[in-house]
C-alpha cells in the first residue's frame, strides 16, 4: 500500500510550501481538510491563505519563523473556514522547514482534531494581553539595545530585561576566541562564579559550546533534562539551583559569534510564543553586540590616530604658557583634517600652526598627517613664515589632484592655516595667514579683540602664492588664541555669531586661572552639553571638528595687571577696506568706555586720518592705539605714522567741499592732538580722557601737547 493511501486511511493529508515561489502543494486528503476537491492541487499562498481563520494564520506565521530558524518543527492549530466564512473543522500541522539560503520550504502533515471550545482560536494557554505585553516589551528592548554604545552598555540593558512571564534571573553573554568559548559579560551570579567558563574549549560538552558548534538554541526545562544532555558540565550549573535554562546563539550576517545563556528560578516550559521572545532578543542582542564591537573597535583606531597625528606640546617655553584641544565630531572613525602643531626653531623661538584640510574623513586625515609634516620640515630649515606657507602651498597642490586642473581649475583638496613665528623673549610674533580665521588676543586687562592679519588662498589652490607677514608683539598678561572655524561655527552659528559667544568665554576667564582651565571651558562651551541650550541662528547644526591653541606670555604679568591695551593695524594703500577693520578693532578696544560718544568720535578720527594718508601719500598707514589708566579715568592715545615727510596743514574747507577736514574734527573732538616728525615720515595722534569734566575738545591750544609746534599747522 503507498504511503499516501495509508495516510489518507488515519485522515492525514500531506503538503509542501514554497517559499520562493509562493507554491502550496496540497495532496488529495490535505485538499479535502482545506474544504477543496478531494484531488491533488497546487495553489498560491493567497488561495490557501484564504482558508485559514485570519487569526490562526497570524500565529501560524510567528511559528514557521521560529522553526526555520531554530531548525525546530513547527506545530499549531487552526480553523478552516468556508467560503462564506464559517468554520468548518479545525487541523492540527506539523512541519519541518528546509532552508537553502534565505529561501525554505515547509514539508508537513494535516490532521483534523477535536472542535476547541467556544471563543479560542488555536490551542494555546497564550491570551491576548500576554501578547501585547510581549510586543511592547521587544519594542522597549529593541530600543534600549539600539541606543547602547559599548558592551557595556549592551550587557546592562540586557541584564535590565524584564521579560512577561517568564523573566529570568541569571544572563551570561558567550563569546568566541579562536577554539575558546568565552565569557564576555554575565549578570546574576557572584563575583567568580565565572571562573570554570572564563576559558573554556569549544569541543566541551557544554550548552553553550554546542550552541556556538552547531548555531542551534538548546532549551533545558528542567534539571533532569540537563542531567541528561551534558553530563559532563551539569555539575558546574546545578550549585546555581536554576529550574530551567535557554541557550541561544548569537547571529550576526550568518556567522555565529556566540551565545546568550537565559537561566530561570521556576520552570519554563518554552512554549513556541516563549522562544519566539527569547530567539527576537538573542537576534537584537547579537546586533547591539556587533554595533558596539564596531564601535569600540573605530574609538580605538581614532584614539590612535589622534595620539599618532596629534602633538604633544613639548617642554615648557620660559614666560609662556601654552594649552591646545582637538575635538573630532565629524565622520564615523572621529578623525578629521583639523590640526595644531608646535614646533622648536633656533634661537630658543617657536613655531604655532593650526590647520583644516577640507572635509572630515580619512582622506581628509590622511593629507592633514602629510601637511603637518611638511610644514615642520619647512619650519626646520629656518624659513620664515611667508615660505614656510607658500611652499606648503606647492607641496599640497602637487599631492592632491589639482595638477590636472587647467587655468587654475581645481578640483582637489585644499587647507586652511595658520603659522605664527614667536620669539619668547620679546613676545614678538610674526604671523603669515592662509585663508584661515584671524587670531584673538585677550589683554591684561580682560579686553578681547580680534587681530587682523594679511593672509592668502588657502594652501593648495594655485601651486605659487604669496602670503604677506604680519608683526605684533604679545605684552607680557596678554593671550593669542588661534583655531579652526569649528570652535566658532558649531552649533549653528556663522562665523560673527560664534566670535560673540567665544569672546565672551574669553572675558569671562580669570586670569589667575591656568590656560587649561580657559582650554575647557571653550570646549566645553562649543561642544559638550550646555552647548545645546547656546545654539545659533541657524537651522543646519551640523558639526565640524574643532582644534583650538592658546598661547599666554606669562612673565612680569603681575606688575602688568593695568597694564595698557594695546592695538596695532597697518592700511596698506591697495587695501582700503581694511579702514572698516580698524574702525571696528578701535570700538572693540574701547567696548566698555564710559562715554559713547567719546567712541564715535575716536573712529572717525580714525577714519579721517587713516584716508588721509591713502589720499595724500604714496606709502601705508601704521595705526597704533593704546588706553591706560584706570577703568573710569582712562587716557586713549591713537597714533597714525606714514612715511611721507610733508607734514598736513589745516584748511578751511567750504561748505561743499567733500575734503579738509580732518584735523578740524580733531580740534573739536579730541582733547590733545598734534604732528611728530620721525625720522622718514610723520606720526598724527590724538587723545581722549575718559570720565567726568572731560566732555567736549580742550580747543587748539590745549592740543598742541609735546608737538604745539606744529599743531597749528593742522588741517588736511
Amino acid at each position: 500500500m503507498r504511503t499516501e493511501d495509508v495516510l489518507a486511511a488515519i485522515a492525514t493529508g500531506l503538503w509542501r510550501w514554497d517559499n520562493a515561489t509562493g507554491v502550496v502543494t496540497l495532496d488529495a486528503e490535505a485538499a479535502r481538510l482545506l474544504g477543496l476537491p478531494a484531488e491533488p492541487v497546487e495553489l498560491t499562498e493567497a488561495a490557501v491563505r484564504s482558508r485559514f481563520h485570519p487569526v490562526d494564520w497570524n500565529e501560524i506565521d510567528g511559528v514557521v519563523n521560529l522553526a526555520v530558524a531554530e531548525g525546530t518543527l513547527a506545530e499549531a492549530r487552526l480553523r478552516i473556514m468556508d467560503g462564506n466564512g464559517r468554520v468548518i473543522r479545525t487541523v492540527r500541522s506539523r512541519s519541518r522547514p528546509f532552508v537553502d539560503g534565505t529561501d525554505y520550504q515547509l514539508v508537513g502533515t494535516l490532521q483534523e482534531v477535536a472542535e476547541p471550545q467556544p471563543g479560542t482560536a488555536a490551542r494555546t494557554p497564550v491570551t491576548g494581553d500576554w501578547r501585547r505585553s510581549r510586543e511592547a516589551f521587544l519594542l522597549d528592548a529593541g530600543r534600549a539595545l539600539a541606543e547602547a554604545r559599548s558592551t557595556a552598555e549592551v550587557l546592562r540593558v540586557a541584564a535590565s530585561l524584564s521579560m512577561p512571564g517568564f523573566s529570568p534571573d541569571g544572563l551570561a553573554v558567550f563569546g568566541v576566541a579562536g577554539d575558546r568559548l568565552t565569557i564576555i559579560g554575565h549578570h546574576g551570579h557572584d563575583p567568580g562564579d565565572d571562573g570554570p567558563f572564563t576559558d573554556m574549549a569549544l569541543d566541551t560538552d557544554y550548552p553553550a559550546a554546542e550552541v556556538v558548534r552547531t548555531g542551534r538554541a538548546i532549551y533545558l526545562p528542567s534539571p533532569e533534562e540537563y542531567r541528561t544532555r551534558f553530563p559532563a558540565t551539569w555539575p558546574l550549573a546545578q550549585r546555581f539551583g536554576r529550574e530551567s535554562w535557554a541557550f541561544l546563539p548569537l547571529i550576526v550576517a550568518g556567522r555565529t559569534m556566540g551565545a546568550w545563556m537565559a537561566a530561570f528560578k521556576h520552570t519554563v516550559a518554552f512554549t513556541p510564543d516563549e522562544r519566539s521572545v527569547l530567539t527576537t532578543v538573542a537576534r537584537m542582542l547579537a546586533q547591539a553586540l556587533a554595533r558596539a564591537g564596531v564601535a569600540e573597535s573605530e574609538r580605538e583606531l581614532s584614539l590612535g590616530l589622534q595620539r599618532t597625528m596629534m602633538p604633544v606640546l613639548g617642554p615648557a617655553i620660559p614666560g609662556m604658557e601654552v594649552a591646545a584641544r582637538y575635538v573630532p565630531t565629524g565622520g564615523g572613525l572621529q578623525v578629521g583634517g583639523d590640526w595644531y602643531d608646535m614646533i622648536q626653531l633656533p634661537g630658543g623661538r617657536i613655531a604655532l600652526v593650526i590647520g583644516d584640510v577640507q572635509g572630515h574623513d580619512v582622506r581628509a586625515a590622511g593629507l592633514m598627517g602629510q601637511l603637518r609634516i611638511a610644514l615642520r620640515a619647512y619650519a626646520s630649515e629656518g624659513h620664515r613664515p611667508d615660505a614656510v606657507l607658500s611652499r606648503a602651498s606647492r607641496f599640497l597642490y602637487g599631492i592632491t589632484d589639482g595638477a590636472a586642473g587647467d587655468h587654475g581649475d581645481h578640483g582637489g583638496r585644499f587647507a586652511t592655516c595658520l603659522y605664527l613665528e614667536v620669539d619668547p623673549a620679546t613676545g614678538s610674533v610674526d604671523i603669515a595667514r592662509a585663508g584661515h580665521p584671524d587670531p584673538a588676543i585677550r589683554m591684561a586687562d580682560g579686553t578681547v579683540v580680534l587681530r587682523p592679519t594679511d593672509g592668502g588662498l588657502p594652501l593648495g589652490i594655485v601651486p605659487d602664492t604669496d602670503y604677506p607677514t604680519t608683526r605684533f608683539t604679545l605684552e607680557p598678561g596678554e593671550t593669542l588664541m588661534i583655531c579652526t572655524d569649528g570652535l566658532l561655527e558649531t552649533g549653528g552659528h556663522d562665523l560673527e555669531s560664534g566670535w560673540a559667544r567665544i569672546r565672551k568665554l574669553l572675558e569671562q576667564h580669570v586670569s589667575t586661572d591656568p590656560l587649561e582651565v580657559l582650554a575647557d571651558s571653550l570646549v566645553q562651551a562649543v561642544h559638550g552639553p550646555g552647548s545645546h541650550h547656546t545654539t545659533g541662528p541657524f537651522a543646519d547644526r551640523r558639526e565640524d571638528d574643532i582644534a583650538v591653541l592658546l598661547l599666554s606670555r606669562t612673565d612680569g604679568v603681575a606688575s602688568q595687571r593695568r597694564a595698557a591695551r594695546r592695538t596695532a593695524l597697518t592700511v596698506a594703500q591697495a587695501e582700503p577696506e581694511r579702514i572698516a577693520a580698524a574702525r571696528q578693532q578701535l570700538r572693540e578696544l574701547l567696548h566698555d568706555w564710559a562715554d559713547e560718544e567719546q567712541v564715535d568720535a575716536a573712529v572717525l578720527m580714525v577714519s579721517e586720518m587713516l584716508t588721509n594718508v591713502l589720499v595724500h601719500t604714496d606709502g601705508n598707514a601704521l595705526l597704533v592705539a593704546e588706553a591706560t589708566g584706570e577703568h573710569g579715568a582712562r587716557r586713549l592715545r591713537v597714533d597714525v605714522a606714514d612715511a611721507s615727510d610733508e607734514l598736513p596743514h589745516k584748511r578751511r574747507p567750504g561748505e561743499m567741499a567733500s575734503s579738509g577736514r580732518g584735523l578740524v574734527l580733531m580740534e573739536v573732538l579730541a582733547h590733545a592732538w598734534g604732528v611728530d616728525p620721525r625720522g622718514e615720515g610723520k606720526s598724527i595722534w590724538f587723545e581722549l580722557y575718559e570720565g567726568p569734566g572731560t566732555e567736549g575738545a580742550t580747543g587748539a591750544a590745549g592740543a598742541m601737547g609735546p608737538a604745539g609746534e606744529t599743531g597749528g599747522r593742522g588741517g588736511g
